[in-house]
């Protein structure tokens, strides 16, 4: 998106508009409403990426518990086919 270009490439809004040739107050506008959407870079995060990493999360948790399992049945299944 041109508004995460402007953060990650940290040039001044009027140089990036100038680059891309469009108006200057809409690329603005854009930013401004991306900087809404998804905080404004000051190292918080809005109410939609917090409820995402939290459900990450448990779903990391939940795979990490099937990983187990599946290695404890593993090495089960191999002592029992060797002896």
């Amino acid at each position: 998106m041109v508004g995460r270009r402007t953060h990650a490439d940290s040039k001044p809004i009027a140089q990036v508009a100038k680059d891309l040739g469009i108006n200057e107050g809409a690329l603005g506008s854009w930013v401004a409403r991306d900087r809404e959407a998804h905080g404004a870079g000051d190292g918080r995060v809005s109410e939609s990426e917090h409820a995402e990493l939290l459900r990450l999360r448990e779903e990391n948790a939940e795979l990490a518990m099937e990983r187990d399992v599946l290695k404890r049945s593993v090495v089960l299944w191999v002592k029992e086919a060797t002896t």
